[in-house]
């Protein structure tokens, strides 16, 4: 019965197509779904969230997630146990999850705050929505896909910007460097620079990563102009803004355009109360836990920084198939996820 409600969730959530900026008729079926589950109090908030609380406490457990996705709707069909749809692992899997373990939930010391947020994958305005009005809580459990078995503790920074370099147009015959020549010089030397601070460092969440994500030139017969866009994913020893310093120490001619709000690596403390809980949960439904650190960027970026709480993020699925054609989750990852996190909830009111 609870397995059947559980997939009734996820389906309906999944079925509703939401890409960013279109959310409106997935935080409708939240809300309507959760107040249906008997929520204590259910709205969606200024920023277009969809949050449901549940629970007569004081202290507060809030629950994370993301109801957007990437674009592509995938027909969405349950085979063999396996449900086909857009977010269903990234990250309506998690959301899901979060809805339906905390239904029930009952307790005179603890409120569970569940939010199915907008846009994190764009510029995660409902993410930074919470961040500014929904303090202060305890802790938090971010919403993304981890595998039910265990957590992540940890997210990379990440930095876009655009590198523009102009130059007067001389004649080709002229010593003179071009424009083009500038932008490729110093892309060298930022993979230079990229190799050197990489050096002894075997993990991939304690190293540099650049890509080179586009290029365009032109002149206007007085000036050229080269545009290097760069990705960058920043580790916790290289915050956005030493990074910035580095980038012009390269180059002090070029300027920087950043493409949207930088974000800091976070790592959160291993040892904490939340962590502890999902140790026990997860060897609870059957299982040796485990707890991994992520070279993607989160709303786990945002709120980590800004509250210091114990956190950490947690849901089913395999995050390889983010943003995938082929996007699915195994109903059975997901009602273990369910079976690890009402564990997790049983607990709190022991501490």
């Amino acid at each position: 019965m609870i397995e059947a409600r559980a997939q009734e969730t996820l389906q309906g959530l999944v079925s509703c197509y939401s890409p960013s900026g279109r959310e409106q008729k997935a935080v409708s079926y939240l809300v309507t779904r959760m107040q249906n589950l008997g929520y204590n109090r259910v709205s969606i908030d200024d920023a277009g969230n969809a949050v449901g609380v549940i629970g007569q406490g004081s202290k507060t457990l809030m629950l994370l997630g993301h109801i957007d996705t990437v674009p592509g709707e995938i027909p969405v069909r349950v085979e063999d146990g396996v449900l086909y749809g857009r977010g269903s692992v990234d990250a309506k899997g998690p959301l899901a999850t979060f809805v339906e373990a905390a239904a029930g939930f009952v307790s005179d010391t603890w409120r569970i705050m569940v939010v199915g947020a907008v846009g994190e994958e764009a510029d995660s305005p409902g993410a930074k929505y919470v961040r500014d009005h929904y303090t202060p809580v305890e802790a938090v459990v971010i919403g993304e896909p981890s595998q039910w078995q265990r957590f992540t503790l940890g997210y990379k920074g990440s930095a876009w910007m655009d590198l523009q370099f102009v130059q007067a147009v001389a004649h080709t015959a002229s010593q003179q460097t071009s424009a083009c020549e500038a932008a490729f010089n110093t892309w060298a030397a930022m993979q230079q620079f990229m190799h050197e601070f990489n050096e002894g460092k075997e993990k991939a969440f304690e190293q540099l990563q650049l890509t080179l994500r586009g290029f365009h030139s032109d002149t206007d017969g007085f000036n050229e102009n080269a545009t290097l866009t760069v990705g960058s994913r920043l580790p916790i020893a290289l915050p956005p803004q030493e990074w910035l310093k580095v980038l012009q120490s390269l180059n002090e001619d070029m300027s920087v355009t950043l493409l949207g709000e930088p974000l800091h690596a976070y790592q959160a403390e291993k040892n904490s109360f939340l962590a502890r809980l999902f140790l026990r949960g997860i060897r609870a439904a059957g299982e040796k836990p485990g707890y991994v650190y992520k070279t993607g960027t989160a709303d786990f970026n945002l709120i980590g920084p800004a509250w210091n709480v114990p956190m950490l993020a947690h849901g089913p699925g395999d995050s390889a198939l983010d943003h995938t054609p082929n996007e699915h989750i195994v109903l059975e990852d997901y009602y273990q996820a369910i079976r690890v996190l009402q564990h997790v909830l049983a607990g709190l009111n022991e501490e």
